[in-house]
């Protein structure tokens, strides 16, 4: 993800999100040196992007999202596959993310890849009628690589 694309990313964010992220939220995690990219189709039409920060051993995955029109197509699973392949690739022992705990779809799509709830963090997104709560849900890294997976 580069500066330039930061307007497509945005409208690809306010598309799919009751409460995107700003243009500036972006900019800065590309200013903190956060790993960020976007994923596009053969047209280089970006359908898709991803934002992770990685602290020492932990990555925490701070957003993705597919557009709307193409999500339930497999876009997300392969975003997904590759922030874990980044991430076992820069020795990161857990992958963490919240997520709204209205979002079903989303967490049915981290538990196929072995997330599991660690806690809730109450009142952590803004929502229609005040706050909603997030799910932190994590995947221990280190075991995919122990037994094989991913």
């Amino acid at each position: 993800m580069l500066e330039e694309d930061l307007a497509e990313v945005h409208a690809v964010e306010k598309s799919a999100n009751r409460f995107p992220w700003s243009i500036k939220n972006f900019s800065d995690s590309i200013d903190a040196g956060h790993y960020a990219w976007v994923y596009c189709d053969p047209y280089d039409v970006i359908i898709g992007f991803a934002i992770v920060q990685l602290v020492m051993d932990e990555a925490h995955l701070l957003n993705i999202c597919v557009r709307p029109d193409l999500q339930g197509q497999g876009f997300g699973r392969r975003i997904l596959e590759h922030i874990i392949d980044h991430a076992k690739s820069r020795s990161a022992a857990l992958l963490i993310l919240e997520v709204r705990r209205s979002n079903q779809r989303a967490q049915n799509l981290y538990q196929q890849f072995g997330f599991n709830e660690m806690t809730i963090r109450r009142g952590y997104y803004p929502a229609e009628q005040g706050r909603e709560d997030a799910i932190l849900m994590g995947l221990d890294i280190s075991m995919l690589t122990v037994f094989g997976g991913l």
